[in-house]
């Protein structure tokens, strides 16, 4: 009959960590290399106007911002007097929107393409005629998501 011996425990031997701060800082530096943040510089001046029922939207993938204002230079201050389109970081004319919103779908990728949102900030002044031109041309590019921005209206002093 075979004799069945109890093996004695042996210990698991203990892992070198010397080197995880090395892999961590390496893996921040990549993701802080290839991480593109997204930040559009107005080139308008615009005065948003009041709402009473508004919602923030939280969604930062898949956003286009069309500014419709006066055009300013880097120091805030209005260049004419006249009415211009931005579309993200570049000036556009309204028969342009609908080109440079499907150069921005194929940027992105195919999730966002179908939840493509565009958010217009519009100066309180700016004729009602050209945000519907605006929005014509956005139809015509398939963009049916949008958003207005505005401020809240305050409270009605009695």
């Amino acid at each position: 009959m075979p004799r069945f011996r109890h093996q004695t425990k042996r210990d698991v031997p203990g892992l070198n960590l010397a080197s995880l701060p090395d892999l961590i800082f390496t893996v921040l530096f990549f993701f802080m290399l290839v991480t593109h943040m997204r930040v559009v510089e107005p080139k308008v001046r615009y005065q948003v106007p009041q709402g009473s029922q508004l919602a923030k939207d939280v969604r930062k993938k898949g956003l286009v911002y069309i500014f419709i204002g006066k055009p300013v230079d880097a120091h805030g201050n209005v260049l004419s007097d006249e009415t211009r389109i931005q579309l993200n970081d570049h000036y556009v004319k309204v028969g342009d929107i609908a080109g440079a919103i499907a150069r921005e779908r194929s940027r992105l990728g195919e999730d966002e393409r179908r939840q493509i949102v565009v958010s217009i900030r519009a100066d309180r002044d700016t004729e009602m005629g050209l945000i519907n031109d605006v929005k014509q041309q956005l139809r015509k590019a398939g963009a049916l998501h949008i958003n207005y921005s505005a401020t809240n209206r305050n409270q009605i002093k009695q």
